[in-house]
């Protein structure tokens, strides 16, 4: 990343992982890659299946202001925080989808998807497609760098849960060099094998 500011709200309901995720993003930028970043949580009064978000604000220069109006990156993870927030991404902003959770009824030029929540209850833990998601955010994003995140999950998840978690964070990280690759690809005429 180099510098500007980058304004990233991720979205979904209780029980996904959303606020950890924001909090992996927002640490990894300001403990491993020396930005100054803020984290702003938001929830419903339910604690599980109601609507919450994480804002994170990035950037090289001190911020004056923590909450996010025309966030540059949306990722989300349920239909309800996509529905609230897709008209408020910039224009050339970046959108990130769980294909399985979220169907997009906007027509953009460019926008990333992973079936993150299916791919964690193929390793056997629906809980971790929040860190699955942080892998694919840094991969397609580049907002923080690989190391950066890599550490932070390892630091932010329960203890005995590390290797699990690294896998999965690998997973998404994969997933996004794959699709980036892949669009490459296309862009460049070499369609197929």
């Amino acid at each position: 990343m180099n510098n500007l500011k980058k304004e990233i709200i991720i979205t979904g309901f209780g029980g996904q992982g959303i606020i950890l995720a924001g909090k992996i993003v927002g640490m990894a930028s300001a403990l491993y890659d020396n930005k100054e970043s803020t984290f702003v949580q938001s929830y419903g009064p339910e604690s599980r299946g109601g609507f919450c978000s994480a804002q994170v604000v990035i950037s090289d220069k001190t911020i004056d202001y923590p909450y996010i109006k025309k966030p540059d990156i949306l990722v989300c993870m349920s239909q309800g925080g996509y529905d609230k927030f897709i008209y408020n991404l910039k224009e050339d902003g970046t959108l990130i989808i769980d294909s399985d959770l979220v169907k997009s009824n906007i027509q953009r030029e460019e926008y990333f998807s992973i079936p993150a929540t299916r791919i964690a209850e193929e390793m056997g833990r629906k809980m971790m497609a929040n860190i699955i998601m942080v892998g694919f955010v840094t991969s397609v994003t580049h907002v923080v760098s690989l190391e950066a995140a890599k550490k932070t999950v390892l630091e932010s998840v329960p203890k005995g849960t590390e290797k699990l978690n690294t896998e999965a964070f690998i997973k998404g990280y994969d997933y996004g060099m794959a699709t980036l690759k892949s669009r490459e690809k296309k862009a460049s005429g070499n369609i197929g094998a």
